[in-house]
């Protein structure tokens, strides 16, 4: 930024203000980051494939553009597939993402479709000790949620570190089975 035109900036910032982060706010950097080479009209076309994908009102648009600025630089492709994943397979609300928003910025095939899968069969085979959320299950660091979802079931479920293995690859487990 310190090399750009000094009206690409102001432009970029009043861009940021009207995805709803004040110039005040802490996000700014990296809203800034993600609109850096972005043209008015493709934000503008982000924003509302953001509305239509996620059924999310321009309040919320700005809730999730505001906690993680860098889905405007996702694929509407990308977007796509975490919206049917998220809505159709795990049943979230709309709300609930465009409050945690950093979830689409995260793996799908890597990290949030493996940890749901586990977590799944985890509840439906009654060895969780308490209710975690999806958030908290993708947010936790790989050391935690093997530490806490995988390595305490290793004799009521032997197969489930593989399973989660083979899920992260973007493979489908074969013994995980849900009811």
């Amino acid at each position: 930024m310190l090399t750009s035109n000094p009206e690409r900036v102001r432009a970029m910032v009043a861009c940021a203000e009207r995805l709803g982060v004040p110039r005040g706010s802490g996000m700014l950097r990296q809203v800034l980051q993600a609109v850096a080479f972005l043209s008015e009209e493709k934000i503008a076309s982000k924003v509302e494939y953001l509305k239509n994908t996620f059924r999310w009102s321009d309040a919320q648009v700005r809730v999730a553009v505001c906690g993680a600025p860098f889905v405007l630089r996702k694929s509407k492709e990308s977007l796509k597939r975490r919206s049917e994943f998220l809505f159709s397979e795990v049943g979230l609300e709309p709300v609930y993402v465009a409050h945690r928003p950093i979830i689409l910025c995260l793996s799908l095939d890597g990290r949030v479709r493996p940890r749901y899968y586990v977590v799944k069969f985890l509840k439906q085979s009654g060895l969780l000790d308490r209710d975690w959320s999806f958030y908290s299950a993708v947010m936790v660091t790989e050391k935690v949620f093997m530490e806490k979802f995988i390595c305490p079931h290793k004799e009521a479920a032997p197969h489930l570190a593989e399973d989660y293995a083979t899920a992260c690859k973007g493979e489908v487990p074969t013994s995980i089975i849900f009811r």
